[in-house]
């Protein structure tokens, strides 16, 4: 089983070693509806916690992704390029959006855990 943490703005991340994987929730997915488009972030990047990092389209509406630790950007989600509705068919798996090399892997802690954000959410 994964540990996955969340941020404020609707990301998760999990981990391995020092390499995060990032994606939007269950809940941020089902707020925006069918997801017509993403734009990725450039591999080699170096971002700031908080920094916005991606755009995700849907026939609602643009939202930002931010990154929720700093490092930089090791890989992208291809599959999204093509399909991007798999974010809504497997928001927290296949659907993830990129992959950050942590700088501070001690952020990650910092974020929020499943019952925090099920309380910001209200349990969705």
């Amino acid at each position: 089983m994964q540990n996955f943490r969340y941020t404020k703005d609707h990301e998760w991340v999990t981990v391995d070693g020092d390499l995060a994987t990032v994606g939007i929730t269950e809940y941020a997915q089902e707020q925006l509806g069918d997801i017509v488009f993403v734009e990725m972030p450039d591999i080699g990047r170096t971002v700031a916690a908080g920094d916005e990092v991606a755009v995700v389209e849907s026939v609602k509406a643009a939202s930002e992704i931010y990154a929720p630790v700093a490092g930089r950007i090791t890989e992208i989600n291809p599959a999204l390029n093509d399909a991007p509705e798999t974010v809504n068919e497997d928001a927290t798996g296949s659907g993830w959006f990129f992959r950050i090399q942590m700088t501070t892997p001690g952020e990650f802690d910092q974020l929020l855990d499943e019952a925090a954000y099920l309380a910001l959410t209200g349990g969705s």
